[in-house]
């Protein structure tokens, strides 16, 4: 293995103690450089939780060299995010990306570094990702690592000639709305894709990984997933920025099995078994309507109630 990808957590309220145990016990974590990026408080009531995290992550160990970044104000999770990966990758020319409520496997660390040299002259591949969702179709699938035309932002890996490309305004908002084959084959990596993009256009969501998933679709490009999932997500709860409600769809147990990378070729039955698993169900699509023309955030907060009850 060559020279460590930079490994890169953006945390907000959530101390990232889970997470932190969890690559330590990756053996390759004492090799690695790790830049911890704390987003500033929005209010006096998230302020206690942020000095909390703070406090956390000066006294973490375990890894070859610590840095954090305390930003002085609240830049929120799209923009904490693309300003720290634009900053370190351009240093660095690779790095693995985490969030404080993710928890990785064993061999994690190793996943990814062994996936970004073996797949890094590979301009097909986009990114690697760490999560696989449960799709039933996999247990047929005789391979370790499937591709798949969408990105996944729960624990994944990118290069720098790839992250530089990216046009985050979406310039061609305009033409690719038009064009009812366009917002087709962009959706093949699930209905919802274009509702996303739809929404971040029109301001009502803020999101960086939507944008990353549309670029990727410009470029003809795949993410490399593994059949095995490598993270968790853990962030279902009330600290978390986007995912506050509970979803059991989602759920996967992390695998510490050994991944075996080899050249793939997109699959059309494992995407479409892919899409089929992404796209909206009755209540997503309530719930874009709601973002769209108002009312989603009191209807958030109803359903909450209702399962807090």
């Amino acid at each position: 293995m060559s020279d460590l990808a930079t490994v890169l957590i953006f945390t907000y309220r959530r101390i990232p103690k889970k997470l932190i145990e969890s690559l330590k016990a990756n053996k390759i974590s004492k090799y690695s450089i790790l830049y911890i990026f704390s987003d500033g408080f929005k209010n006096e009531t998230d302020k206690e939780d942020v000095l909390k995290v703070r406090k956390f992550i000066k006294n973490i160990d375990g890894f070859k060299r610590v840095n954090i970044i305390e930003r002085k104000r609240n830049y929120g999770l799209s923009s904490n995010i693309l300003d720290g990966i634009t900053t370190i990758i351009k240093k660095y020319g690779k790095v693995i990306v985490l969030e404080d409520d993710l928890i990785v496997s064993k061999d994690f660390l190793e996943y990814m570094n062994e996936a970004l040299d073996f797949y890094k002259n590979n301009k097909q591949i986009w990114s690697i990702a760490g999560y696989s969702p449960p799709l039933k179709c996999l247990k047929s699938y005789n391979k370790d690592v499937f591709l798949a035309p969408r990105v996944n932002s729960w624990g994944w890996a990118t290069w720098k000639d790839r992250w530089e490309i990216v046009d985050w305004d979406i310039k061609d908002w305009e033409e690719f709305k038009r064009s009812k084959d366009s917002i087709r084959k962009f959706n093949f990596g699930g209905n919802d894709l274009y509702k996303m993009l739809e929404l971040q256009m029109l301001g009502k969501i803020d999101s960086w990984a939507i944008r990353w998933c549309y670029n990727q679709y410009k470029y003809g490009a795949y993410t490399l997933y593994p059949k095995y999932s490598k993270v968790k997500n853990m962030g279902f709860d009330s600290l978390g920025t986007h995912n506050n409600i509970k979803n059991d769809k989602w759920f996967v147990d992390i695998s510490n099995k050994k991944i075996k990378l080899e050249h793939v070729w997109p699959d059309e039955e494992l995407i479409s078994c892919f899409k089929n698993y992404h796209d909206l169900s009755f209540y997503s699509r309530v719930g874009y309507l709601l973002r769209k023309y108002g009312g989603y955030n009191v209807a958030k907060k109803i359903i909450k109630m209702l399962k807090l009850k």
